[in-house]
């Protein structure tokens, strides 16, 4: 198994795969498309093993936990070698956020289960639409609002996993081109309370995998279980305050700060999962329990600031990131 090594704000699995989680906007959920929100800042990374006396015995010591508000969106950046690109799954709450299916699967090719980084950038939720996502939100265990309680009916897990896979030898350069790309477009119950549920729709594809799914091995992987603590136990077991929430989506958008989008219309995408369409959003779970989200207003997504953004390493380096304006209240957490 590959090593995992914590960074402040990076998790690097193997030689040359790492990720993020970006903070950003949380977007409407109101049957609108929007364009892809901005990266506010990266989320600090805690090692369990550093806390291990504060929190649950059955951590395991190589997990990691990141500081969120209920309701706070974040997106994962991807960040990798082109010249020798990995396979990743990514699951919430032990469910595949590609194609639904519950439970540890190998690399499959129908439906793809897996994503190739770096050409996929960044990863912002579910994939429960054809062409979109459905955004990435977090959200208190034990009252059904998670993919998880959607797709097993339980809420035990409410982690993020990771696991990432090598390609077999001798498909790709062993050593890093001369002339390399560099440059590349990349983006950067107790104490367990917080899982991920499904938001707003966000334009983003699902790039299918152009080398084939034999090419990865599928004994050579590295893996990271991430757990999402909410702000009061953060602080409870750390000392330390958690960034500040950002600010709304309304109030971004009003400001005229960009928001993204990607000229990827030659790459071919992956089908949506139909488990995972079926869903229940957040939205949804708050109409049926009577309850009132906040900055749930309407956006007008025609008339944003965006920003288009070419997913081609010979172009440069491309941000997705904005200066934030000032932040919102929380909502209240325990």
């Amino acid at each position: 198994m590959n090593d995992v090594q914590i960074e402040r704000q990076l998790i690097r699995v193997g030689p040359r795969f790492a990720v993020s989680f970006q903070r950003t906007l949380r977007i409407p959920d109101d049957g609108q498309t929007y364009p892809l929100p901005p990266g506010l800042g990266m989320f600090p990374i805690f090692a369990v093993a550093d806390f291990a006396d504060r929190l649950p015995a059955e951590w395991s010591r190589n997990d990691v936990f990141i500081p969120l508000y209920q309701r706070e969106a974040l997106w994962l950046g991807f960040h990798g070698a082109r010249w020798k690109p990995n396979a990743v799954q990514v699951r919430i709450g032990g469910v595949n956020a590609l194609t639904g299916e519950t439970g540890e699967q190998a690399l499959e090719a129908e439906p793809q289960n897996y994503l190739v980084c770096p050409e996929q950038p960044w990863l912002d939720g579910i994939l429960a639409v054809d062409g979109a996502v459905r955004q990435f939100v977090a959200m208190p265990l034990g009252l059904g609002y998670t993919v998880e309680a959607a797709l097993t009916g339980e809420e035990r897990q409410g982690t993020l996993e990771i696991t990432v896979f090598e390609p077999k030898p001798g498909v790709f350069p062993e050593e890093e081109p001369a002339l390399d790309e560099r440059g590349a477009p990349r983006a950067a119950a107790g104490v367990q309370s917080m899982g991920l549920g499904a938001g707003g729709k966000l334009k983003q594809k699902i790039y299918r995998d152009r080398y084939g799914v034999e090419v990865w091995d599928p004994d050579n992987f590295g893996r990271v279980t991430v757990h999402l603590l909410n702000s009061v136990q953060f602080r409870e077991v750390t000392g330390f305050d958690p960034p500040p929430t950002p600010a709304s989506a309304s109030a971004y958008a009003e400001a005229g700060l960009p928001w993204f989008d990607l000229y990827d219309e030659n790459r071919e995408a992956v089908d949506a999962a139909p488990a995972l369409a079926g869903a229940k959003t957040i939205a949804q779970h708050d109409e049926e329990r009577g309850a009132s989200a906040p900055d749930s207003a309407p956006i007008d997504a025609d008339r944003l600031h965006v920003k288009k953004l070419w997913n081609e390493p010979s172009l440069g380096r491309q941000s997705r990131s904005a200066a934030s304006p000032p932040s919102t209240p929380a909502e209240p957490e325990t």
